[in-house]
Formats: C-alpha cells, sequence, structure tokens
C-alpha cells in the first residue's frame, strides 16, 4: 500500500527527504492538503502558515540539495497556540489574545526552526492550557479524529489530534499536569512530559510556572527521541532550565530492558471508575515486559491521592498571577472603554473563557491574606511529600506503568457542566507533573469502539532515556 506522504513518521520523513525521493515543499503540501481536507471537522488548527511554510519548505530543499541538512530539516510540524512563534498569531485560544503577534518565540521552537523545521501553524487548545477536554478554547472544541462525537483530550488537544490526524508529522505542545499525556492517550499517539528543566519554558505562556513542561507529540517513540535531542537543553533566558548534558535518546532506545525493575503502583489500580477495558489494555503491557525478563514489582505512592488537590491549588494561584498581565492596555484585543477599571474588567471579561476565570478566582482566594498558608502554602509542603514519594520508589525500581487516563476518550460536552469531573480527568497524569518527573504516554490498544487507549511510563528525574527506552521496547513488540 503506497502510504500518503502526511502519513509518513519524522523518521521515514527524514529518510525520504534525504534518499530525494520527494521534497520538503511536496512533504508540506500534502499535510495542507489534509489540513484542508479534515480542520474544518476537527478544529485542530487555529491559525494556518500557508505562504510562509512553503518559503519555510523551499529553503530546507536548498539545504538538503547542499548536504547541510539537520534531523529535522524540511519536516513540516506544528505548535500549541500557547506557545508563542515569531511574527505568526499566537492567541493562547483566547479572544484577548485573538490579534496578537509575538516579535518573539519560544527557545524550543528557535531550536526546531533553525535546523529548517517547516511552521504549518497553530494547534488550537484549551485556553492558556486551562482544561483536560478542549472544550475550553475560545475558537471552539477539538474532536478526536478517531470519533469526532469524543473529545481530543486537553489542554494540547489540537496537537495530538493534528499528529493522529496525519495534518503534521508531529507538534510541539506543553504539559502542566498532563496536558501532553492525557490528549495522546485519547487520539493514539505518543506523548511525552520531560522532567521540569529539561526543556527550556521561555516563550510559552505562563499558566503555572512551577509545573509547565514542553515536550513533543509524535506518531513513534523514536521521533520523540529524536525531537528531544534537538529542543533539550540549558537556556540562559530559563533560569529553571539545568546544565546536565542532553543524552543521545536515539541511541538508548535499542538497549535490552531484559532484568530491569517495573513498578507497578497500587493506587493507581484503585481508583473509582476505572474503565475495565482499559485495565485490561494495560495488564497485557505488563505481561509484555514480563516476557522481556522485566522484574514486575508492586509498589506505593501513599501521597498519590492528594495530587489532584495539590494541583488544583497550586494552578490556580499560579494562574491568578500569571494571567494578571493580560488587561487588555499592553497587547491583545482592548475593549473599548473610557474608564480604566472597565477597559480592564470588560477586557478580561470578554477575552476569558468561563474555566479561565474560575481559576482566576479560585486562586486569587488561595493567595489572599489569611488564606495563604492554609492553602498555596500547605499544597506546596504536600506537594514536597508526593516528590519524596517517587524518589523513594525510584531507589528500588527503573520506570512506574500506570494506565495514562482510567477511562477513553468521553463524549462532547459530557463532563461540561461538571468542573470536578473534568479535574479528575488527570488524576493518572497530575502525580508525575506535581513531582517534576518525566513522564511518557505510548498506545496499548483499542477499546472495543476503536477509541484508542493509552500507557503511562514514569522515570526519575531526567531520566526521559529511560522511560522512552522502555516505551520503544512496549512500542516494537504491539507493531
Amino acid at each position: 500500500m503506497i502510504m500518503n506522504l502526511n502519513e509518513l513518521t519524522l523518521t521515514q520523513a527524514q529518510e525520504g527527504l534525504r534518499a530525494k525521493k520527494f521534497t520538503s515543499v511536496e512533504l508540506t503540501q500534502a499535510c495542507f492538503d489534509r489540513i484542508k481536507k479534515r480542520n474544518k471537522e476537527i478544529n485542530a488548527f487555529i491559525t494556518v502558515c500557508d505562504e510562509s511554510a512553503l518559503q519555510e519548505a523551499m529553503a530546507a530543499d536548498k539545504l538538503i540539495a547542499s548536504e547541510k541538512a539537520q534531523p529535522l530539516t524540511g519536516i513540516p510540524f506544528a505548535v500549541k497556540d500557547a506557545i508563542t512563534t515569531a511574527d505568526v498569531r499566537s492567541t493562547g485560544a483566547a479572544k484577548i489574545l485573538d490579534n496578537y503577534v509575538p516579535p518573539f518565540e519560544a527557545t524550543v521552537i528557535t531550536k526546531i526552526r533553525s535546523q529548517g523545521g517547516v511552521l504549518l501553524g497553530k494547534n488550537n487548545c484549551d485556553a492558556f492550557g486551562h482544561g483536560a477536554s478542549n472544550e475550553n478554547s475560545m475558537y471552539g472544541p477539538v474532536r478526536n479524529p478517531h470519533d469526532t462525537s469524543k473529545v481530543a483530550g486537553g489542554s494540547s488537544g489540537g496537537s495530538a489530534a493534528a499528529v493522529a490526524d496525519h495534518q503534521c508529522i508531529y507538534a510541539i505542545a506543553e504539559d502542566t499536569g498532563g496536558s501532553i499525556r492525557q490528549p495522546a492517550s485519547f487520539c493514539g499517539v505518543v506523548g511525552l512530559r520531560p522532567s521540569y528543566g529539561r526543556n527550556s519554558r521561555y516563550g510559552i505562556m505562563p499558566m503555572a510556572s512551577s509545573l509547565d513542561t514542553v515536550g513533543p507529540i509524535t506518531k513513534t517513540v523514536e521521533d520523540t527521541a529524536i525531537i528531544m535531542e534537538a529542543i533539550a537543553g540549558q537556556d540562559p533566558k530559563d533560569a529553571t532550565t539545568v546544565y546536565d548534558t542532553v543524552p543521545d535518546y536515539s541511541k538508548g532506545l535499542t538497549k535490552s530492558i531484559e532484568d530491569l525493575v517495573v513498578g507497578i503502583p497500587k493506587e493507581y489500580f484503585d481508583v473509582p471508575g476505572m474503565d475495565k477495558e482499559v485495565a485490561s489494555s494495560i495488564e497485557k503491557q505488563i505481561e509484555k515486559l514480563k516476557k522481556f525478563g522485566c522484574k514486575i514489582k508492586e509498589v506505593s505512592l501513599p501521597y498519590t491521592k492528594y495530587s489532584i488537590a495539590v494541583y488544583y491549588i497550586i494552578v490556580p494561584s499560579e494562574d491568578s498571577s500569571n494571567l494578571a498581565r493580560l488587561d487588555g492596555v499592553r497587547y491583545g484585543v482592548r475593549a473599548n472603554e473610557k474608564d480604566l477599571f472597565d477597559l480592564y474588567a470588560v477586557s478580561r471579561a470578554q477575552g476569558f473563557p468561563e474555566e479561565v476565570k474560575r481559576r482566576i478566582l479560585i486562586g486569587t482566594y488561595a493567595l489572599s491574606a489569611g488564606y495563604y498558608d492554609a492553602y498555596y502554602k500547605k499544597a506546596q509542603q504536600v506537594r514536597t511529600l508526593i516528590k519524596e514519594d517517587f524518589e523513594k520508589v525510584f531507589e528500588d525500581v527503573d520506570v512506574l506503568l500506570t494506565p495514562t487516563s482510567p477511562f477513553p476518550a468521553f463524549g462532547i460536552g459530557e463532563k461540561a457542566n461538571d468542573p470536578l469531573a473534568l479535574y479528575l480527568a488527570d488524576v493518572m497524569v497530575s502525580p508525575a507533573a506535581v513531582a517534576g518527573m518525566p513522564a511518557l504516554s505510548i498506545p496499548a490498544g483499542t477499546t472495543k469502539t476503536g477509541l484508542p487507549v493509552g500507557v503511562q511510563l514514569i522515570g526519575g528525574r531526567l531520566q526521559e532515556a529511560t522511560v522512552l527506552q522502555f516505551g520503544y521496547a512496549l512500542e516494537q513488540e504491539s507493531s
């Protein structure tokens, strides 16, 4: 069967470009053809860069012809709209930034574009990353390519859907509490949340600064490794980035996992409402690891049960501080009001969706005088205990295996009127985020109705190489 160019993995696209089987212009046009055909239904893109992308593709073809190509040269990619891109509209999926075209861009995007990567456009998302279903975008919800009546997951649903629907070769997204991994699970693709500090956060529209991370959504684990080699590393513009040398992730993929220890945290399997088909899919992954010669060990992370509570105090608190900069004065959309207070109030009321407003209010309350110690400070103390839980467990195991989500993609509108139910959708992915650990979601099969199921691999701090190694082994067994 002849594969359409837009359906290629990053690795396959690399090989085809280097072998002159097709050009970057042809590869880019194949992605645009798919976007034109499907984006109206899926709603994965807010902004499409038709002209500039083809110009970038032509420049990439010249680099390839002159034998100056780098790993990402000529490969079309998309970017979550909460990540800034120079001279390309970056809305954060909120109307308050509907007309915002930044003069600068995120470090991770600069690294890709400096290699000759081709930017196709900006992906839809929950506004500023607020949500677990991609229904909180002011540009409409993203639909799951496997069943358009279902959500794509959030907040990076547009990025996951674009990759799953072959509208791009890969995407760069952002994960605060699960925003890469959960939509990757719902859409049947690969998503990596790196350790906090591994990748630069410079140029990311800040949601919760102590949790935000940037990572790739791809079609294969190998593709993820290649992208991480390009975007990871210390950045003078982000003081939270670490100086540790970036490993050669690709070379480590094929290392044997025989005799390595896989921890199965019991708290992740006692979650009320766990879907039976999800549980069955995860059990199959555990059996595969046994066949590889891995040692399976049940472990306990007792403070895991507090992760959601901790997350939803820290995030709104940091939200309320970070989003104060969006007032309709310095940039973005400004309400036509003469009084300064009314200008602030109306600009924010019209420019923020309800979930953003809800989190700002909760966070402002949690940080207010008389409540800071009881809420934000206490949450940070419990956060330390959650981190220590992980550190203790990783003294005895190499990686943890859990479901990415307790259920497959749910219906659009199904949980829209129940914010607490949506918050609980992050129950499997928030603990690693709170602790700053790397975590990878890879496809683990489908339900009887064809909805993807994801398995999550969590590693020790800065051990992205280990989770990728395990993910690659499971992926090869499934292919």
